[in-house]
């Protein structure tokens, strides 16, 4: 009976939070408890047996969007540009989906109210795939297949090569060209190779 309780009480704590990720993507912080109740199929009572209050649940909406952007790279095995095609294809999905955005325009807005949760999402999302990126163009160097530089700096460009006007592109939501990203893909990464080519 327990284990069955257990599990229900689960079932109801994830309804809600499909519920909350909904109503705050389509009504920002202003979506009402009652709402994402009603959405959520369960009593407001039941909301508040597994969140204290709104800005509870709001974090953990954002706690969730934050692991989801996350990416890592593949086994070095596969090669340095394979690997890095691959991150630039996931990436610029993760980061340009509607709901990644979505939450980008939620978070901006409430950034003076709670600055330390826009920190927390950068520290737990795109700083880990920061981090994740660094160590891997770390290696690629002391291997010799990229030129000695700051792996850091290296990650910081890259990314910002992938994502550039597109992000802004997004944010307005101005529809982008889906056949013609695999080949954008390609350019970015072909260029950054190229800057961080293996001195001669």
């Amino acid at each position: 009976m327990r284990h069955g309780e257990d599990k229900t009480g689960a079932d109801k704590r994830m309804r809600l939070l499909t519920a909350a990720r909904e109503a705050f993507m389509e009504e920002g912080y202003r979506a009402s408890v009652d709402g994402i109740a009603a959405r959520a199929g369960v009593a407001k009572q039941t909301l508040y047996n597994h969140f204290s209050n709104k800005e509870d649940l709001f974090i953990e909406v954002i706690n969730q969007g934050s692991a989801s952007v996350v990416v890592s790279l593949g086994e070095t095995g596969s090669g340095l540009r394979n690997s890095l095609l691959q991150f630039a294809a996931t990436f610029r999905q993760r980061a340009l989906e509607s709901e990644s955005t979505a939450l980008m325009r939620i978070l901006t807005a409430e950034i003076n109210r709670l600055p330390e949760l826009t920190r927390e999402f950068f520290a737990k999302g795109p700083g880990q795939t920061q981090a994740r990126l660094a160590e891997f163009l770390s290696g690629a160097m002391t291997r010799g297949e990229m030129r000695q530089d700051d792996p850091r700096f290296a990650a910081d460009m890259l990314m910002g090569m992938l994502l550039n006007i597109d992000f802004a592109r997004c944010q307005c939501a101005i529809s982008m060209d889906e056949e013609g990203e695999d080949q954008r893909c390609e350019q970015i990464v072909e260029c950054f190779l190229r800057a961080f080519a293996p001195q001669a």
